[in-house]
């Protein structure tokens, strides 16, 4: 297959960046029916994403004809097929930090619908960042306290800058300005992050000088690059001998996502020697995400952490907390506090019906697609792993496809005599326990096929009559049904050859009858000397 560009020409202060991306190759991995494109963040609605139609191998009315569609995992659709040309365009302006936060490629899934071939193929569409986020300081006043007899070379961490963008467009790097008496070093944090820390470069003396400011600037790797600031005030103090020490360097809990908000999840302990306002403790997070900021709480006298709010393991599995317990001298303990979010089933399995008939003639061969149904569930594990089904006593099965979706296929033949409709239930079911379940009904109306002949309602007819009757007297009634439906069930009549006293009858001519009305004899005409039809 041939490879497609993907991207547009974006307008702005950015432009410049954006028109590199523009220029981003999306290839299509024909083996595994899948189309990727590539694309940067923030184009405006109705921007080209790749030539669906072209990569496909499809004329724009087979486009039509064929009923194609775009559908989009979530509530949210990204993305349309435009009628008209057959191209894959953005249905609305996307950001990637919105989307992807913390994650290094941020990969945009949908299908792509054939309901009139039962088809689909999968699509991929990456969103690449751009320079389009400054670093950013949680607050722009940082207050330190110190004691005038804290040891030059003393390191005290600051608050780390946060960037929404991704890679060289996220903080790189950091500045101190302001005074001689500090300095600033970064360290490199587990995953690679840069994590600032105050040095005391020089001795403190109160009397000389009881505050101190400095400018502490954040930059990222853009080109050009962006910056943030905050500002600190270190508040030089007497002399406190003992900082507070905490029982444990790292907490760890483990809690279920249904855990009820408001309650205390951990408790942080610290303690220090000294006495009155410089061995009284106080607790505070130094480093937390924006999001587990709106979800845990310190309470700063007691050291208890409570949940704000109803925790989501679909949205957030492990959370990273830094706490701080200080004296009234200044002096400081830090402990780490691992937060981890276990599973509960509370997502039932989303059963859709992407493409489905709802008429199917009684003669359709074996195995004929009936109904196409995709079917997904949020939560990780045994809770997140589907089983489909169906109801029993139809002539119906189940066939698993690529991915999360299934076939609904004929398994038996069908007989409209016997069953005229269908309603077929489908059923999912996760892993969980106890199990949570969905279901869809497909209803089906089975079509006639003249498969029945007429049938008499006996085998033998006789009747007497006398002779020399008048012509059209009536001599018996006969009658005759067809199982099949509408004009595969309309009955007609006519007089074969028949012999009367030995001899070869006279045939009726080639009038038809209709179908007698009950009760109603049919007709002879002539004598009995002579059979007419």
């Amino acid at each position: 297959m041939q490879k497609t560009t993907a991207g547009l020409l974006p307008q702005g202060p950015d432009e410049k960046v954006a028109v590199l991306w523009a220029v981003l190759l999306a290839a299509w991995e024909a083996a595994w029916g899948q189309l990727r494109y590539s694309v940067p963040e923030e184009l405006p609605k109705g921007s080209f994403v790749g030539d669906v139609a072209k990569d496909l191998g499809l004329q724009l009315p087979e486009l039509r004809a064929r009923g194609v569609r775009i559908v989009s995992e979530g509530q949210t659709q990204y993305f349309f097929l435009h009628g008209k040309t057959g191209h894959l365009v953005t249905a609305e302006r996307i950001d990637r930090e919105q989307l992807c936060r913390q994650v290094e490629k941020c990969v945009l899934p949908c299908e792509l619908i054939v309901e009139g071939e039962m088809k689909f193929y999968e699509i991929e569409v990456e969103i690449k960042d751009i320079n389009d986020n400054a670093p950013s300081f949680r607050e722009a006043e940082i207050d330190l306290r110190m004691s005038e007899t804290t040891a030059p070379g003393s390191r005290f961490p600051l608050p780390d800058a946060h960037d929404p963008d991704w890679g060289r467009n996220s903080v790189q790097s950091y500045e101190l300005s302001g005074d001689e008496h500090f300095s600033l070093a970064v360290q490199a944090g587990p995953g690679g992050d840069q994590r600032p820390e105050l040095v005391l470069a020089k001795a403190l003396d109160r009397e000389e000088a009881a505050f101190h400011e400095l400018l502490l600037r954040a930059m990222d790797g853009g080109d050009p690059a962006r910056t943030g600031t905050a500002r600190i005030r270190v508040t030089v103090v007497d002399t406190n001998d003992n900082a507070p020490v905490f029982s444990q360097a790292e907490y760890t809990v483990r809690v279920p996502e249904d855990v009820p908000v408001g309650s205390v999840l951990v408790t942080v302990t610290a303690t220090d020697a000294d006495e009155g306002l410089n061995g009284h403790v106080k607790y505070s997070i130094q480093q937390i995400s924006e999001k587990a900021s709106h979800i845990f709480q310190l309470d700063s006298e007691k050291g208890e952490i409570t949940l704000l709010q109803s925790l989501d393991f679909e949205k957030g599995d492990f959370y990273k907390l830094e706490v701080e317990a200080h004296d009234g001298g200044g002096l400081f303990d830090t402990a780490k506090v691992m937060v981890t979010v276990t599973d509960v089933n509370d997502n039932a399995p989303e059963l859709t019906v992407s493409s489905s008939i709802t008429e199917i003639s009684e003669d359709t061969p074996l195995g004929t697609v009936v109904a196409l149904l995709h079917v997904q569930d949020r939560d990780s594990g045994a809770n997140g792993k589907v089983h489909c089904s169906l109801d029993g006593g139809v002539p119906f099965r189940l066939q698993s496809s690529h991915g999360s979706y299934y076939r609904v296929l004929t398994a038996r033949e069908l007989d409209r005599e016997q069953v005229s409709e269908y309603n077929v239930t489908v059923r999912a079911a996760d892993g969980g326990s106890p199990a949570l379940q969905s279901s869809a009904v497909l209803a089906l109306r089975v079509l006639d096929v003249n498969d029945n002949a007429p049938v008499f309602a006996e085998e033998r007819y006789s009747a007497r009559v006398v002779e020399n009757n008048a012509a059209g007297a009536l001599v018996l009634t006969v009658r005759a049904t067809d199982a099949d439906w509408g004009q595969n069930a309309r009955v007609r009549y006519r007089l074969a050859e028949g012999r009367v006293r030995g001899a070869a009858g006279a045939r009726g001519g080639s009038e038809r009858c209709r179908q007698p009305r009950p009760l109603r004899p049919g007709w002879i005409a002539g004598s009995l000397d002579r059979w007419v039809g």
